[in-house]
């Protein structure tokens, strides 16, 4: 019971609006740079301002949203620099995560093998926003059976930070085609109990959003010199 003070009640109401922000700006319905509104948020969810803002604040912390006195909340926006340290931190903790993977069983490679082939029918639809979310859901589904559980919760935390990101580089086919290969040759390492080799591949796997990600960033820099890849 919550002896009348209603914390608790407001703390599950900030669970839920922490939980409908990160979906919102993971799914670039909250784009970077964008300003959320307190009021207009607090209506959209139907909790008081309250809930809002502690989640507001719990996402700041997470580096999600940021804060600027005077002027209010906003969805954080990455700059080449913090987007390539979130590649630096998410290269050396997933090592470890997949250093230290138990070998797995028939149940959990099958489940694997099924998140795979839903990111690769998702590919196939040219449904952008299902495939990203359904190959966060494919490498968690791999990362969360480490031991390294609270290294696994940070990974998880980089990912989000990135997360806005990594559309447009999905809408060549060639892309998806090739980032689902990609996880055909992951799901073989771990029938296999390849550790290594699975750490080589995910290396290469990250490579390639990491590079079409960065080159964007960089021409959509203000020191950019204006010019574009080519495609």
């Amino acid at each position: 019971m919550d002896g009348g003070s209603g914390k608790p009640a407001v703390s599950r109401a900030a669970t839920r609006v922490v939980a409908e922000l990160e979906r919102m700006i993971v799914t670039g319905e909250l784009l970077p740079g964008q300003p959320i509104r307190q009021e207009l948020m607090a209506e959209r969810l139907g909790v008081s301002r309250l809930p809002v803002r502690e989640g507001l604040r719990q996402l700041t912390s997470e580096g999600l949203v940021q804060h600027e006195h005077n002027v209010g909340y906003t969805v954080a926006r990455l700059n080449q620099s913090e987007f390539d340290q979130i590649y630096l931190m998410r290269a050396a903790l997933e090592r470890e995560v997949l250093a230290v993977l138990p070998r797995l069983d028939d149940a959990a490679l099958d489940e694997i093998s099924e998140l795979r082939d839903l990111v690769a029918e998702a590919a196939e639809a040219a449904d952008i926003l299902e495939m990203r979310l359904r190959n966060q859901t494919f490498h968690f589904a791999v990362f969360e059976r480490s031991p390294l559980l609270l290294v696994v919760a940070e990974l998880r935390r980089l990912w989000n930070l990135a997360m806005p990101y990594h559309a447009a580089y999905l809408y060549d086919a060639d892309v998806r085609r090739k980032v689902c290969a990609e996880h055909d040759d992951m799901v073989e390492a771990l029938v296999a109990g390849d550790n290594n080799r699975l750490i080589e591949l995910m290396n290469l796997h990250r490579k390639g959003g990491e590079t079409s990600t960065g080159v964007m960033l960089s021409a959509a820099s203000p020191t950019s010199t204006g010019e574009r890849p080519e495609p």
